[in-house]
């Protein structure tokens, strides 16, 4: 299996080839389109804009092959800005269009609920019934690391892998055919995050 991480320039994934290389897993950066062609499995980490992260994207050439990848459901592992931009938009960056492969749109926190953004630290997610091979040897709730201001707003609730609540209760994982995306960050999760990084890359292999 060959892994490749998404690096479009935005920020240090460093922490991300680390967290697989802990775990055994090399893992070789996706630079430029044509690096899809030597991966069986794409990593999306990152944080940034929804919209500038589009627009960098598309200018590096990586968005067309990216859509591609989705469509044909080929394994897909999605972090943060990586499960985001699965959506159709963002309150971030109006009038930008997301992947669109998850229906949905991603919501900003309210901050008149008192609330700090961005929503940084532990925090827990609850598991949902089902998907024990993403979350196997993993407690529920399981503490977890986010850094964010923004939280998917998920239609389809069949394909919650997690819920977490931040004065709402977001859906922040999914797990479908090929693909698991996360909101918060496996690599700064310590040891549970390591083992979701396993237990992702054992269902994506399938």
């Amino acid at each position: 299996m060959k892994l490749g991480v998404l690096d479009y320039g935005a920020g240090n994934l460093r922490s991300v080839l680390n967290a697989f290389e802990a775990i055994g897993a090399h893992a070789n950066l996706v630079t430029k389109p044509e690096d899809f062609g030597n991966i069986d499995v794409l990593v999306f980490p990152g944080q940034g804009a929804f919209g500038d992260s589009v627009r960098i994207l598309k200018e590096t050439g990586l968005w067309e092959p990216l859509q591609v990848w989705l469509k044909a459901q080929r394994p897909y592992l999605g972090i943060c800005l990586g499960y985001q931009l699965l959506f159709e938009s963002s309150e971030e960056s109006p009038g930008v269009v997301g992947l669109g492969v998850v229906p949905g749109k991603v919501r900003k926190f309210d901050a008149a609920d008192g609330l700090k953004i961005p929503h940084m630290g532990w925090n827990v997610a609850n598991w949902a019934a089902g998907q024990s091979a993403v979350r196997a040897g993993l407690p529920n709730p399981t503490h977890v690391y986010f850094v964010h201001s923004y939280y998917p707003e998920v239609q389809d609730e069949s394909l919650a892998l997690c819920r977490t609540d931040y004065g709402v209760s977001f859906i922040s994982g999914i797990a479908k055919k090929n693909l698991v995306a996360v909101q918060f960050h496996p690599e700064k999760s310590q040891e549970a995050g390591l083992t979701l990084l396993r237990n992702a890359l054992k269902v994506l292999e399938r």
